[in-house]
């Protein structure tokens, strides 16, 4: 019989809640350390090394991060230091007892500034000189500064703090302009929501107040105007860290999973409203020493989030996380969400900003003290990377008839190569009584590229857009077929854009 060819797009992603006569060509059931792209495929994740060779002074984790004129400030111990990358300066030495950090950047007088709360001593400020704890003045009520706040976000020229020791369901604010003066007189106040606040979020001129089981939107610009209004009171976030802006929208753990402030505002509590139904297994399985431990980031330019849980006794090879990319669907048009796990990466903490009109994206680390700029080489500070795809299982259309596998055409893009990836075969939905076929190393000289060259990673389709083809005979058959690609290389990145599997049809069932 004539080979018939069965060509597979790759998108959609990791998909673990759809059976096999569902799952779309191109989903994945494993996609570890593979990105979606925006651009299509999926593309091996960049590694990261140390964005300081040299220790932040202190004891234990990195315990808060930020990006701010054009340096990295890093919190360790009671120590809050900067780095512009040879070496770490102190801001102060005077914290102790530090919980993990919250930042929010602010520029009022044409000084910028940074502001930060840690769940254990008064906020501070500082401004690249001075260092200055807010201690407020004398007095009671909302004159009263607030007492070890955990988060702090500046909002409509105020800074807003919750997570005071001494009432969970407060928010205090600053008088306008000033953020030392907590006089009521002065513009400064409170507000209770009734429920124990998470975290809080300054966005569209509002300020997003996550809470435990409920989320509010607080508008207008003064104590004067200020009104509260609910987004839901059935659920809530599950965690601060999780917190990030992406895609003019405000993605947030909850404890049903992913969700939008625009889905949860439209939709409401249901499960509907959240944007992680395919990897649900991974998020609703979280214990509370995971959820207790997450962090987050976004990575702008690949419209990516990730969002990290390691257990705090997990090591960095055995760490985990998710990553979520907001992209256009190459066949639908639809703009939608497409997820791969993380694997090798543990912070404590992230952070992203933008150092001299260039993204930067931060992680640190449980117990040495280093910070780690991720999007950097191909390995985790030196140790090599595993990757690993296994796509759905395939019956190209008919459960009932036999494939006799012939060809793998894997298209590819990137400056890296798909040498030293290694491809098998998984007949019949991975049945454990088959034969296993051999291990295809895809730098194997059997193999070829098309169009003019027998050298792997040499072809060449046109004159300006590099597409090599890359053709590997296989044996084996089944009445459905998977494939797995695995890179534990230290090889430059790469996009697996798609292939097309070749058969001769075989005997019905």
């Amino acid at each position: 019989m004539p080979i018939q060819a069965f060509p597979i797009n790759c998108e959609g992603g990791l998909v673990l809640d759809k059976s096999v006569f569902v799952a779309k060509p191109g989903e994945a059931v494993t996609l570890e350390n593979y990105e979606p792209s925006v651009t299509g495929g999926y593309a091996k994740m960049l590694g990261f090394n140390k964005y300081d060779d040299n220790q932040v002074t202190g004891a234990g984790g990195i315990l808060g991060l930020a990006v701010w004129n054009e340096k990295i400030i890093a919190a360790r111990g009671g120590n809050v230091m900067f780095s512009t990358g040879s070496g770490w300066t102190s801001i102060t030495t005077a914290r102790s007892d530090a919980e993990r950090y919250s930042f929010s950047v602010y520029n009022w007088t044409g000084t910028e500034k940074i502001a930060m709360a840690d769940g254990a001593n008064d906020a501070a400020t500082y401004d690249g000189s001075t260092y200055l704890a807010l201690t407020g003045g004398a007095g009671s009520g909302a004159g009263t500064k607030p007492t070890a706040p955990e988060v702090v976000v500046e909002y409509k020229n105020h800074l807003f703090f919750s997570g005071m020791t001494s009432n969970k369901h407060l928010i205090q604010f600053s008088a306008p302009y000033s953020e030392n003066d907590f006089s009521s007189a002065s513009g400064a106040g409170q507000i209770s929501v009734g429920d124990e606040i998470v975290g809080l979020a300054s966005f569209r001129e509002t300020l997003v107040i996550f809470c435990k089981n409920s989320i509010y939107r607080l508008g207008g610009s003064s104590v004067g105007d200020f009104v509260l209004q609910p987004v839901t009171r059935n659920i809530g976030c599950s965690s601060r860290f999780s917190i990030q802006e992406i895609g003019g929208d405000l993605i947030y753990l909850a404890p049903d999973g992913l969700r939008t402030i625009a889905g949860t505002q439209k939709i409401g509590d249901t499960e509907l409203g959240t944007v992680s139904k395919q990897v649900q297994a991974r998020l609703i399985t979280l214990t509370e020493g995971q959820i207790n431990n997450i962090s987050s980031h976004v990575i702008r330019g690949k419209s990516q989030y990730r969002l990290y849980y390691p257990s705090g006794a997990a090591t960095e090879a055995n760490s985990t996380g998710l990553m979520a990319v907001l992209k256009r669907g190459a066949d639908t048009g639809q703009i939608g969400w497409e997820y791969a796990d993380l694997k090798g990466i543990k912070p404590m903490c992230a952070a992203h900003g933008n150092i001299s009109n260039q993204d930067i994206v931060l992680h640190g680390d449980y117990d040495g003290g280093y910070v780690y700029q991720q999007e950097n080489g191909s390995t985790l500070d030196g140790v090599s990377m595993a990757c690993t795809y296994r796509t759905i299982d395939y019956n190209m259309g008919d459960v009932g008839i036999r494939k006799n596998m012939q060809r793998v055409v894997i298209n590819y893009l990137g400056t890296g190569t798909v040498a030293d990836v290694d491809m098998n075969l998984e007949y019949d939905y991975g049945d454990i009584l088959l034969p296993s076929p051999e291990l295809y190393d895809l730098l194997d000289p059997s193999g070829s590229a098309f169009y003019g060259s027998a050298t792997m990673n040499t072809a060449e389709y046109g004159a300006a857009v590099y597409t090599p083809l890359y053709r590997q005979s296989v044996e084996g058959s089944g009445f459905a077929v998977a494939l797995k690609f695995t890179d534990t290389s230290t090889n430059p990145t790469y996009t697996l854009k798609g292939f097309s599997l070749e058969f001769t049809p075989g005997a019905r069932m």
